[in-house]
């Protein structure tokens, strides 16, 4: 009797070419149409149904095996980042200025392998999958999207499971780590206002982009002063802007960061904590602070009793390729799902040092070794499986 991985392996090259179909044409945030329209069509040709969700990009498909029992949803997002291709490949992106720079498309390629080997599986399927192909990661909004226009209900989904593709792992590796794995994700937007003037009379100003500066260097004493050594944090700044001409000191200086952390106490914190750096520096330095700080996404936490099932499951997959990774700042909004109903993330490995697949996410020359595609296909597949067919873990 064949195994899911032993399906998946068959199955790989059609799912290395579907991948390598979404990495030609990426698309950036709730602009996934035909991506979209890719994968309705095949969905459809796999006889499983199309579930309408409210949304103009993003699909959600519905297979209901031939005996009643639970609801198990299986997650990958679909969308690419404004990053120009610097791969020279057959797949390279056919759409200047995007790519899948962060292997959305090897998520999107391993949920629709999972859903042909569950297809063929149906007759011995008690309960129902739903396969959530979600827009917008990228932006944090399309898994809030989702959940505000029901995706978790009609079925109501008992559990749900995702992964994310990490060079950091060889091909032939999966992550399963219980607690925190991705960090929360926050967002800060803030606004240093002096009196300009000219930068050789800079005593007749108030000059924000030393404040800006000072600012800067003040938060970091945050992290190196204010947070355990034992717990994490990042503050970072992304943008900076100020001014139009080098001999002249601006009015104000605006800036954009990111905040991640783990610690939901310490999270609860940060506004305060970057505030008073914030204002204490500025009004040293005679200039005002305007500072926002945004909630964006909760940490990706799984569950410790659940995780363990999950390793066990994957071990049918992986055999002794399953381990314990280590947690990092990046964040997801898988999250948001996890908030709503049990659910595990995982991190499947797609690295290969021999063939130079090494780059990180987001960088232009990120690219995945393809042969993990078959175990991020069988890994969904398996839980799916295993899970409606013991009903408990």
């Amino acid at each position: 009797m064949k195994t899911i991985i032993d399906r998946a392996t068959e199955l790989s090259q059609r799912i290395i070419d579907i991948r390598r179909e979404l990495h030609r044409y990426p698309e950036v945030s709730f602009k996934e149409y035909r991506t979209t329209e890719f994968i309705t069509k095949l969905l459809v040709q796999a006889g499983i149904e199309i579930v309408p969700w409210g949304g103009d990009t993003g699909v959600v498909g519905l297979l209901k095996g031939t005996k009643p029992g639970p609801v198990v949803a299986l997650r990958a997002d679909i969308d690419a980042l404004p990053v120009e291709e610097e791969n020279e490949c057959s797949y390279r992106s056919l759409h200047p200025g995007v790519m899948h720079a962060c292997g959305h498309d090897s998520h999107t390629a391993s949920l629709l392998g999972a859903a042909l080997i569950l297809a063929e599986l149906r007759e011995s399927l008690a309960g129902t999958v739903k396969f959530i192909f979600q827009p917008a990661e990228e932006i944090n909004a399309g898994a809030k999207a989702m959940i505000e226009q029901g995706v978790l209900s009609n079925p109501t989904v008992d559990i749900i499971f995702g992964l994310h593709n990490t060079p950091s792992i060889p091909a032939g590796q999966v992550g399963c780590k219980e607690g925190p794995l991705m960090a929360a994700v926050d967002t800060t937007f803030l606004t240093i206002k002096g009196i300009g003037g000219h930068g050789a009379i800079p005593h007749k100003t108030k000059d924000p982009i030393m404040a800006a500066a000072a600012v800067i260097q003040g938060l970091q004493t945050i992290v190196s002063r204010q947070v355990d050594p034992l717990s994490s944090a990042v503050i970072s700044f992304g943008t900076i802007k100020g001014g139009h001409a080098n001999n002249v000191i601006p009015e104000k200086v605006e800036l954009t960061g990111t905040v991640r952390t783990f610690d939901p106490a310490l999270r609860a914190e940060m506004p305060d904590k970057m505030s008073k750096v914030i204002n204490g520096i500025a009004q040293a330095m005679d200039t005002e602070a305007d500072f926002v700080y945004r909630k964006d996404l909760p940490a990706v936490f799984n569950p410790p009793e659940l995780t363990k099932w999950c390793r066990e499951v994957l071990e049918q997959v992986f055999g002794d390729g399953v381990i314990v990774p280590t947690p990092g700042m990046g964040g997801e909004d898988f999250a948001i799902f996890q908030e709503k109903v049990p659910g595990v993330f995982l991190w499947l490995g797609v690295g290969n040092t021999a063939k130079g697949i090494v780059h990180q996410w987001h960088n232009p020359r990120f690219d995945i070794d393809e042969e993990a595609l078959k175990y991020g296909a069988a890994a969904l597949a398996q839980l799916a499986h295993t899970y409606l067919e013991n009903k408990k873990i």
